[in-house]
């Protein structure tokens, strides 16, 4: 018996070091990674590398690269090899008249069959194109889309970047407002227990008593709230920068803004027309109408191509291949092609085309006359924003000394806790009222970079 309790001995250590160990591996493998640094330069870079926007946008470069080459291929010769086997079930025959000396002295016509029961052709053949408009006008056609889509992928990009900027700055509004409740929080704590050590002396009323305690069960909530909008902004800035949502952030930098100057605000509205990325694009879409207008009106004229072709023939029997006699024949030539009447189809085609190319340069001149409205818009905002700006910094500095004096008023039974609650309210108001006026100044200052082509 005393063995046995002596191996127990021996064996206890062991276990307890295994599950040690064990309990040690899980909570490596649980860790939390620690938060990504993240500056908005930063987070800029990122999304324009793996943000899944920019990848569409960069598969449609290489889809215009593809049709490119696609158009070039109507101007190289086109080469093309053909087999085939036939097997005559019947064979083709050749009619000899009767009374044919030699062939058929007989007074009725008589049939020869011609060839063999099998047949083999292989033909190599060459066609090259020496006029046709169409060619010239797809390839130019090429040409431009690969513009259209390199203006495409650049205003992705423009868009994906605002698209960062906003989410950025709604993270770092997140955490102002959370500072301000939680703020908020310290100061209704402070007055409760405050309140709770004068009512334990006899100091405060009862009445006090139950308001801070309410006033502190009312605000808790807020901080919670606070809390989840920002894991929510946080989601939201992840997602466009495409990292697990599990990754946590950490923004790096203040929550500050750099004014712009007058003058060169001036240059770059005038500007924006021609920088902007989407009036680019609606630009080289109407370039690429106009020339389809001339892609229809070609079948107004002749093509023209050199044909040549090499073929080989034979027929026979054995499938004795290596034995086979072929017979080779060469021939060059050109074709020509030209329709006469093709019911108004091209010009009913031409008309449509026409058409389309107008309702184009309608939509960019529309889209030119919004852009001025909504740079206008922006620097509105932004100067609205200012103003609050400057209005808030002002007010949280007295939000701030009213809530000392409040607090020292109340403490030296001359103030009332309605008057600390009221002081504390308004300082989170203005704490508030300024993170939110940056944050809208941000936003704006990012549309109006956005619309005169400054996006990134």
């Amino acid at each position: 018996m005393r063995s046995n309790f002596q191996g127990a001995q021996g064996t206890l250590p062991r276990v307890i070091a295994m599950f040690i160990v064990v309990f040690a591996a899980r909570g490596v493998a649980g860790e939390v990674p620690a938060p990504m640094p993240l500056t908005l330069e930063k987070a800029i870079a990122i999304a324009l590398d793996q943000n899944r926007d920019m990848m569409i946008a960069d598969q449609e470069r290489y889809k215009a690269d593809a049709q490119v080459s696609e158009a070039r291929a109507g101007a190289f010769p086109q080469v093309t090899i053909s087999g085939q086997y036939s097997r005559f079930i019947s064979k083709p025959v050749m009619f000899i008249p009767p009374n044919t000396p030699l062939l058929n002295p007989t007074n009725t016509t008589m049939t020869l069959d011609l060839g063999s029961n099998n047949a083999y052709t292989m033909t190599a053949q060459l066609s090259q194109t020496l006029f046709d408009r169409r060619v010239g006008s797809a390839l130019d056609i090429a040409n431009t889309y690969e513009q259209y889509a390199g203006q495409a992928f650049r205003a992705t990009s423009q868009q994906v970047v605002l698209s960062v900027k906003e989410a950025y700055y709604g993270v770092m509004l997140a955490q102002k407002l959370l500072e301000a409740n939680e703020q908020g929080l310290d100061v209704v704590r402070a007055n409760f227990e405050n309140v709770q050590a004068q009512f334990r002396h006899g100091n405060a009323a009862e009445y006090d008593l139950l308001r801070a305690h309410v006033q502190l069960a009312n605000t808790e909530p807020l901080v919670v709230s606070a809390q989840n909008t920002l894991a929510l902004a946080k989601n939201s800035l992840k997602q466009l920068l495409a990292i697990p949502l599990d990754q946590d952030v950490a923004l790096q930098g203040d929550f500050a803004f750099e004014e712009i100057a007058d003058t060169a605000m001036r240059a770059a509205e005038e500007n924006a027309p021609a920088a902007n990325p989407a009036i680019a694009e609606l630009a080289l879409q109407e370039s690429i109408l106009e020339k389809n207008i001339s892609v229809e009106q070609a079948a107004y004229f002749p093509s023209l191509s050199l044909v040549a072709a090499y073929q080989w023939q034979t027929q026979d029997n054995t499938y004795q291949f290596s034995n086979y006699l072929w017979a080779k024949t060469f021939n060059v030539g050109l074709q020509l092609s030209y329709s006469l009447f093709d019911g108004f189809r091209t010009s009913a085609r031409t008309e449509q085309a026409s058409v389309d190319r107008q309702k184009v340069h309608y939509t960019r001149l529309k889209a030119e006359e919004g852009l001025k409205i909504q740079i206008q818009s922006s620097a509105l905002k932004m100067q609205e924003a200012r103003k609050r700006i400057q209005g808030q910094e002002q007010n949280i500095e007295q939000a701030r000394k009213a809530v000392r004096i409040a607090q020292t008023r109340f403490a030296n039974g001359v103030g009332t806790q309605l008057e600390v609650l009221d002081a504390q309210v308004a300082m989170t108001r203005a704490q508030t009222n300024y993170a939110e006026a940056v944050y809208d100044f941000l936003v704006a200052q990012a549309e109006w970079n956005f619309s005169v082509g400054h996006g990134s």
